[in-house]
Parts: C-alpha cells; sequence; structure tokens
C-alpha cells in the first residue's frame, strides 16, 4: 500500500486514530433487525 503526498505538505497536527468516539456512541444490539417488518413489506408488499 503507498500513500502519495507532495514532497513539500506539512505534517498533520494530529494523528487519526480508530476508536476516537469510543463509549460515546450505543449500538443496540438487535441493530441487524431494526426496521425488519417495513424492510420485508417493501421487498414482498402486503401479500
Amino acid at each position: 500500500m503507498v500513500k502519495v503526498i507532495p514532497l513539500n505538505a506539512r505534517k498533520p497536527s494530529r494523528i487519526k486514530r480508530f476508536g476516537f468516539m469510543a463509549g460515546q456512541i450505543n449500538v443496540p444490539a438487535d441493530f441487524d433487525r431494526m426496521g425488519e417488518a417495513e424492510i420485508m413489506k417493501m421487498f414482498e408488499g402486503d401479500a
């Protein structure tokens, strides 16, 4: 993998890190089933 940048580019003032919002966002345990009935209705109709 390569990162292409200009030779005279400034170094970033801060390093970006994964997980910077840890503990600030809550994801429900059933997030993958949220809106399931409405989604099925869109695909299958009222049948």
